[in-house]
């Protein structure tokens, strides 16, 4: 098993839970955001936006490779667990 499967395998397990994503766009500008995991693809992840204030519901999806390549980082957020203790990368 790869990497990447690896990735979605352990994502997968993560339906439905809320995420803090932070995002790399370029030339030092970091995106972070709070949502929602809702769909796993084979070759991507979908993760539903939380309120922002001029924007309705939003939806954004990155590949696996963005999360091995560090461009993106998740982090799982369990009601009963600390923030920091569960990372993706």
């Amino acid at each position: 098993m790869n990497q990447m499967e690896q990735i979605r395998k352990e994502l997968s397990r993560h339906i439905g839970k809320r995420v803090i994503l932070k995002a790399d766009k370029g030339r030092k500008k970091i995106v972070t955001r709070r949502g929602r995991l809702s769909e796993v693809y084979p070759s991507l992840f979908v993760i539903d936006i939380e309120h922002e204030v001029s924007e309705g519901k939003r939806t954004v999806s990155y590949t696996y490779s963005d999360v091995l390549t560090s461009t993106v980082q998740l982090t799982i957020i369990d009601d009963d667990v600390d923030l920091e203790n569960r990372k993706i990368s």
